[in-house]
């Protein structure tokens, strides 16, 4: 009985995807300490895309001097920014944790108004559990010290990149696009999967954040909360917290105003951040952000969990991204082999 034997062209197509997947994972593995910058490059190419393309080939803009202008307009409106809050936010925490003597009262008073309260008491707030708390922040100070270095060359490494990638956006999304072995409609619901997730994301997360922080911030000067500007920025930051968000912040905010005798204020602010930054939050789902991309619910959440995980601060644009990619690849694999692709093929036959 004559056996089948496995065709050579099908050997050598298997030894040469082996090939490449070992050398990728060769260049992944030594170039890992930069990945955050590719990924910010390729986050800012596909948010300037479109624009960009538009200047250089409508407006005959120069490729090169037109890059150089979108990586400075980056530089100026969101480095700067993002600097700045960063360093009004060190400043203030250190002055706050420099007042001891505060820290202590307000700890103090905060334990004994939840002693007797229903589900408040079960909380630990034993010193035993504080010191371990402290013990197991003061463990980041060291990672994020080096985060600093870390975030100035993937920094430096993004716009390197970016520059590169507009320069030669045609020749690489063409190339791209041929390398891919689907479809051409596989290939289009890739490329608009990646296109929403990194917009919505990009876009969203930011817009959502400066909007509660904002709100949180009227509020908290309006009850009388102490530094209501550096809370209210930390608010906003608190929006990236999956599930709780910034209920992180103005809950136990609420709890210090009423531990300090001020109840009526406390009440106010308790139901004015539940109604309005914890509403805001509904709001622009259904209107700003829904007109970026209506991404479900659980892939935000859980992928923002799996983001921060591999990335860091990226993977709240890239962990959303990587958890939808599993659904448009089942929509590829039924677009590529899936029962219909085969009925018009025998059809077309």
């Amino acid at each position: 009985m004559k056996q089948k034997q496995i065709n050579n062209n099908s050997i050598n197509q298997i030894m040469l995807i082996l090939i490449i997947i070992l050398i990728c994972i060769l260049i992944f593995k030594n170039l890992l300490y930069y990945l955050p910058g590719f990924l910010g490059a390729v986050t800012l190419y596909i948010l300037f895309r479109k624009t960009y393309f538009w200047i250089t080939e409508h407006k005959k803009w120069n490729k090169s001097l037109t890059s150089i202008l979108f990586i400075l307009l980056s530089i100026v409106f969101i480095v700067f920014p993002l600097w700045g809050m960063i360093d009004y936010l060190v400043r203030q925490i250190s002055t706050v944790a420099n007042n001891t003597e505060n820290i202590v009262r307000q700890f103090n008073l905060m334990k004994e108004y939840m002693s007797d309260k229903p589900l408040l008491k079960e909380i630990d707030l034993s010193d035993e559990a504080l010191l371990a708390f402290l013990q197991r922040l003061t463990r980041y100070i060291p990672s994020l010290l080096n985060s600093v270095v870390e975030v100035a060359i993937n920094l430096v490494t993004a716009f390197f990149v970016l520059f590169f990638m507009q320069v030669h956006g045609k020749k690489m999304e063409s190339y791209i696009y041929r390398s891919l072995p689907f479809s051409a409609k596989s290939k289009n619901e890739i490329w608009n999967e990646v296109d929403l997730m990194v917009r919505s994301n990009a876009l969203g997360i930011p817009i959502l954040g400066i909007c509660q922080g904002l709100v949180a911030m009227l509020g908290y000067w309006i009850f009388g909360v102490e530094s209501f500007i550096l809370w209210g920025i930390l608010t906003g930051v608190s929006s990236i917290v999956p599930v709780l968000g910034t209920m992180t912040i103005y809950v136990p905010l609420t709890i210090m105003t009423l531990a300090a005798g001020h109840t009526m204020n406390g009440i106010g602010l308790g139901i004015y951040c539940f109604l309005l930054v914890g509403g805001i939050d509904n709001i622009l789902r259904f209107t700003i952000l829904k007109t970026l991309g209506n991404v479900p619910p659980l892939i935000t959440v859980f992928g923002v969990l799996l983001g921060l995980n591999m990335f860091g601060m990226l993977g709240l644009i890239f962990g959303p991204l990587i958890l939808s990619s599993v659904q448009v690849l089942i929509k590829v694999y039924g677009n590529e082999f899936g029962k219909s692709t085969r009925d018009e093929q025998e059809l077309n036959v």
